[in-house]
């Protein structure tokens, strides 16, 4: 297929400007793409409770099936990058893309538990070819003026990605159980799959790499995490992205048990808090041009702990209000953060996104799992005042290690050690 071709150009390539047809396309085809890897990703997260009983499991075994599935993505993310960097950026997404999809299918018809464990995993390994890549394709095609924007598009459509999938999954798993409800959602995936391979335009942006070795490898990645800027964003990436999964794991348990009772399909509608995260990481992208990306950043932490304090009352439209805030929150300092590692890298892109993937997911495999053993043990309280605190130490992170700047900070470009760019021998402000 034609669209799925790298093509390289020997001259500057300043990146598709807002606007053109090809600018939609590339949004449009990576939205596909955020569709398909999330709806997968966390197709049983909706139906862990009926999981749970059907498989007389615990909750943090029933979680399992999430943390092994980002495990998968978090250790394939630097490999993908290395990869791409070989054959192109869209040639990698489309296997990944492809082998997911496949693996997808089969992971709700794993005869054991183990089975289906190991099946998760192979099936986030090959997602792994997806979101980091598609951090440095987008820096690469998109011109450098609306690369925040064009990220916060890109992770608005992987919220509607998830949540699609987990208001698929709700009431299937209800009607006919965890099984068909991640087949059905696979089968969503696999539609988006199809739809990105259609649109995704040609690389222009692209040149390839040559092999460099290990040494080559190591040194690359090693650049990256002795710039302190990008080992903030990383760090931010583990604590915010780990207590997000944390609290969506485990909700649901505390909303089918006393005192609420809700049922599964009533439950999965909580994942419609989705879409002030939509909304929010589009609005976050355009709101740098004015305050800068570390204000709303920092905003954005902030948001995330409010509305996780009003989760703590026994009230349930406050609990609602409040995860409304708190996924709002989440994904415009995502979205920011995702985006900000392509601009502060000005070499190895791919590897600077992969290692924030790497984070990002070690982050829910972890802590979204060790979550489970603190509501099990101490209650909801306890778990949501865990995650304040990871957001709390984020922020602060940020606070020291981003100076205060103005709205021009937006498109800078910061370089770490040894970072230089084009005939520049200075750090960019």
């Amino acid at each position: 297929m034609l669209s799925t071709q790298d093509t390289s150009q020997s001259g500057p390539w300043a990146g598709h400007p807002k606007g053109s047809a090809a600018y939609r396309r590339l949004l449009a085809a990576l939205a596909f793409a955020g569709v398909a890897t999330f709806a997968q990703l966390y197709s049983t997260q909706a139906v862990l409770p009926i999981m749970a009983t059907d498989l007389r499991i615990t909750a943090a075994e029933a979680a399992l099936t999430i943390s092994l599935a980002t495990v998968g993505l978090a250790i394939t993310v630097i490999p993908w990058s290395f990869l791409a960097d070989r054959i192109g950026r869209v040639r990698a997404m489309t296997l990944g893309i492809s082998a997911a999809t496949v693996l997808g299918l089969l992971a709700p018809l794993a005869a054991t538990f183990p089975i289906l464990l190991g099946l998760r995993l192979l099936e986030g390994m090959a997602l792994g070819g997806i979101p980091a890549i598609a951090i440095a394709y987008l820096n690469e095609e998109v011109h450098k003026a609306h690369a925040a924007l064009a990220a916060g598009t890109y992770v608005a459509g992987t919220t509607l990605g998830g949540l699609a999938g987990r208001l698929v999954a709700g009431p299937v798993g209800e009607l006919w159980g965890w099984r068909a409800a991640a087949l059905a959602v696979s089968g969503l995936a696999a539609a988006a799959a199809v739809l990105f391979l259609v649109l995704v335009p040609k690389a222009r942006g692209f040149t390839a790499a040559r092999a460099s070795g290990f040494r080559g490898a190591a040194r690359t990645l090693g650049g990256h995490l002795r710039n302190p800027r990008l080992l903030a964003l990383y760090v931010q990436a583990f604590l915010l992205m780990g207590g997000f999964v944390a609290v969506y794991n485990y909700l649901g348990f505390r909303l089918s048990g006393d005192p609420f009772g809700l049922p599964a399909t009533v439950i999965s509608l909580i994942f419609v808090a989705y879409l002030s995260g939509t909304v929010t990481s589009r609005l976050a992208g355009g709101l740098t041009l004015r305050f800068g990306r570390r204000t709303i950043l920092l905003g954005g932490i902030l948001l995330m702990a409010a509305g996780l304090a009003l989760t703590l009352t026994q009230v349930l439209v406050l609990i609602l209000a409040g995860l409304l805030v708190f996924t709002g929150g989440f994904f415009a300092a995502h979205s920011i953060g995702a985006g900000w590692t392509g601009g502060i890298a000005t070499t190895g892109r791919a590897q600077a996104s992969s290692l924030y993937n790497l984070a990002y997911y070690l982050g829910s495999s972890a802590i979204g799992w060790a979550g489970g053993l603190v509501f099990q043990s101490f209650g909801w309280t306890a778990l949501a005042l865990t995650v304040i605190g990871l957001a709390c130490t984020a922020a602060v992170i940020t606070a020291v290690v981003h100076p205060a700047s103005g709205p021009g900070e937006q498109g800078a470009v910061q370089r770490g050690p040894g970072q230089q760019g084009p005939g520049d021998g200075k750090q960019a402000g």
